[in-house]
């Protein structure tokens, strides 16, 4: 998936492959080969250009929801950037259960892991409300909205294509 690193004023394309057993890292248009080892929760040794680093990120706040900020510890000091999900951006752009409730929608095809809540949950902004597997990687869906949950459109386990209905979230009656 791709993504725009915003590393201060600064702004890269970058995207990460994952084919065949192999992980190549398009920067800017250029591929090159890295191995990402997960040594524990938010802990991950990098191998890239024959360079090792071990990176410790820590997630920050955000103000923008579309996206993710981080923090990253390297042997030589801390570096702050942020990742903006296309995702994300398709997910509010499509209404998903954003400013007065809506249907959250499969920002892509992928299998329901984790429901979190159910009919007649109350739920906040920002919430998670399901976990879904695509492309190996587990997306948390969270809601845009305050509300209560009208429908669960899915069951564990679904396989779902883009766009596929997933929760129905009502805004309270004002």
């Amino acid at each position: 998936m791709k993504r725009t690193l915003l590393l201060g004023k600064e702004s890269h394309d970058v995207e990460l492959l994952h084919q065949d057993g192999v992980t190549t890292l398009i920067w800017e248009g250029q591929s090159q080969p890295v191995d990402i080892l997960e040594l524990e929760p938010g802990c991950y040794s990098i191998l890239l250009d024959g360079r090792s680093v071990e990176v410790r990120l820590d997630a920050a706040k955000s103000p923008d929801p579309e996206t993710h900020a981080y923090r990253a510890m390297l042997y030589d000091g801390a570096y702050e950037f942020a990742l903006v999900d296309p995702r994300r951006a398709l997910l509010s752009a499509s209404g998903g259960a954003g400013a007065g409730g809506g249907i959250l929608a499969s920002p892509m095809p992928g299998k329901i892991v984790k429901l979190l809540v159910k009919a007649g949950d109350a739920v906040q902004e920002g919430q998670t409300l399901l976990v879904m597997e695509a492309m190996k990687m587990q997306n948390e869906l969270k809601t845009n909205t305050t509300g209560t949950v009208a429908t669960v459109h899915v069951q564990e386990g679904a396989t779902v294509e883009t766009g596929a209905a997933l929760i129905t979230v009502v805004a309270p009656e004002v």
